[in-house]
């Protein structure tokens, strides 16, 4: 859990968006959640977008509201925005940001767009499946099976953590599916067994928690940690 909880990010916030990521990170990992990403946004004023999960890349509504409670007083003290602002707390989401190994590792055989640091044969955007990794650490390479191919143009492409500015997977038939199995798995695995059925009153009245509140999508818990 700990080496999950430390893994790092290959993709990374700048500016303002990076000391808040520095800020919040280390509250996060605490409390048993990874950072996904930070994004600032000035839509009704300024909103700071602190995307999170657990290891496993699970997100309740009770966790948001959790580390909504947590950061609002450390944003406050530190204060890393001139002038009022808006905390955001989501969960990634099913077509998520990739910014660890580990996220691409889950993504294997499910399709994504991916920004380059550096232009490929004249390419900054690629759109393709995962189709492998390879190596350790800052060594690890994936294996992309280009569907945005030209003719001419490779329709496979290795590419190195660093060779990657931004990731995200592309929302398919597939992916949804795949996120539903997961979904159905991780409610199997947290109902208790069934009990015994008693005989009398309350024979047919039994009731037994499902597991369906991990399972509904991470709301957004909206906080103001302080006034313009």
């Amino acid at each position: 859990m700990q080496d999950m909880l430390s893994e790092p990010r290959f993709s990374a916030e700048t500016g303002i968006a990076a000391r808040i990521a520095a800020i919040a990170a280390p509250v996060m990992a605490d409390l048993g959640f990874r950072l996904v990403r930070i994004k600032l946004s000035g839509n009704a004023g300024t909103t700071v977008q602190v995307m999170a999960e657990r290891p496993d890349g699970g997100m309740s509504i009770d966790d948001c509201e959790a580390l909504s409670e947590a950061l609002s007083p450390v944003l406050d003290v530190e204060d890393p925005i001139e002038g009022g602002y808006r905390l955001e707390i989501s969960s990634p989401g099913i077509d998520r940001p990739l910014v660890r190994a580990s996220d691409l590792e889950r993504a294997l055989g499910h399709e994504a767009r991916v920004e380059l640091a550096a232009a490929i044969d004249g390419r900054k955007r690629l759109r393709g499946t995962i189709e492998a990794l390879e190596g350790q650490g800052d060594a690890v390479r994936v294996l992309m099976r280009r569907s945005d191919a030209r003719p001419g143009e490779a329709a496979e492409v290795w590419l190195t953590l660093s060779d990657i500015a931004e990731a995200r997977l592309v929302l398919t038939d597939a992916l949804i599916r795949a996120a539903l199995r997961g979904a159905k798995a991780a409610q199997r695995d947290a109902a208790p067994p069934e009990a015994t059925p008693r005989r009398g009153p309350g024979r047919f009245k039994q009731v037994r928690a499902s597991g369906a509140e991990q399972d509904k999508p991470a709301g957004k818990i909206l906080r103001h940690p302080k006034s313009t």
